[in-house]
């Protein structure tokens, strides 16, 4: 990680270098966060934040869930603070970590009586799964580790939490020479990969597990159905077996991080003819051209980042 000048916490800008917390804080013992993970492409008009709005209420919707107080700040000031922080670290691209923890105050399981902090920091970040993999795809595995059941923690908040189980597939997977893991649900059904949502594409039909089977609402997954609809292709959100991957003509992961990045092999098993497919690659071409400027941004997406005022 390249660090930038300043992080953006509780309204200021502070150094990078100075965004730091007491090791007693709640959230180190307890993991009490909620958080974000952001892109800003560069564009031929200059840097645009992909879906903000979009993201920005989503870290507030798992603030809610986790009865975090955000009183003192709004969803408008969370945005433009990640436009400011583009401006004053000079990015051209970038990738956001808001984040919402609860601070130093109280030791104990209940935190609601210590201090919400709110840090946002960008930095440059490529491919999340390695440039080749956008074309050749990558080798995954079911993870023997399943994800959480509805009613222990909740999916929908992307809470820092969730992400232990997250670590555990992806680790489980990388120790035995896969790139990543996919995990199933409580009862068996694909549910999502450690950081990334899934589809699956059979007979021209684009199909992803649906909100029940304990996946985050990505917001790269709600964009990829909107694509793939707006491409003419019917999208089912649905349970799905694992052998349904097995057979399946493609498979794909989507993700802030892993943005639209093709399966070529599940469990040793090769998906389709083993590389990007070519649904997955119109797709992965519309979904390019929007953020990157090339193509008309017809549903709204992009948040264009102003050129700082010289003094």
């Amino acid at each position: 990680m390249k660090p930038t000048e300043k992080i953006w916490h509780n309204g200021q800008l502070i150094n990078w270098q100075d965004a730091t917390i007491h090791v007693l804080s709640h959230v180190v013992s307890y993991g009490s966060a909620v958080f974000e993970g952001v892109r800003c492409y560069e564009t031929k008009n200059g840097p645009a934040v992909f879906r903000l709005n979009e993201h920005v209420r989503r870290l507030f919707d798992s603030a809610k869930v986790y009865r975090m107080d955000m009183s003192k700040f709004t969803q408008e000031q969370v945005a433009s603070a990640m436009v400011e922080l583009v401006q004053v670290n000079k990015m051209k691209s970038c990738y956001f970590r808001p984040i919402v923890l609860r601070g130093y105050g109280v030791i104990g399981v209940n935190g609601t009586g210590n201090p919400t902090e709110c840090y946002i920091a960008c930095w440059e970040w490529g491919k999340y799964l390695g440039p080749e993999a956008m074309e050749q795809g990558v080798d995954v595995c079911v993870s023997s580790w399943n994800r959480m059941a509805p009613n222990t923690l909740p999916a929908l908040a992307k809470s820092a939490g969730n992400y232990n189980n997250s670590q555990l597939i992806n680790m489980e997977a990388k120790e035995n020479g896969y790139s990543e893991g996919i995990a199933l649900d409580v009862n068996g059904l694909i549910s999502e990969g450690s950081g990334e949502n899934i589809f699956a594409v059979r007979d021209g039909i684009v199909y992803t597990p649906s909100l029940a089977t304990s996946v985050l609402p990505g917001i790269t997954r709600d964009s990829v159905v909107k694509i793939a609809k707006s491409l003419g292709y019917q999208v089912i959100e649905t349970g799905i077996p694992r052998e349904f991957l097995y057979v399946a003509d493609e498979v794909f992961f989507t993700g802030t991080a892993a943005e639209v990045t093709p399966i070529r092999s599940i469990d040793r098993i090769t998906i389709g003819a083993g590389r990007r497919g070519p649904i997955t690659e119109k797709i992965q071409s519309k979904f390019f051209g929007i953020v990157n400027g090339s193509l008309p941004d017809e549903f709204g997406w992009l948040t264009p980042v102003p050129q700082p005022i010289a003094v």
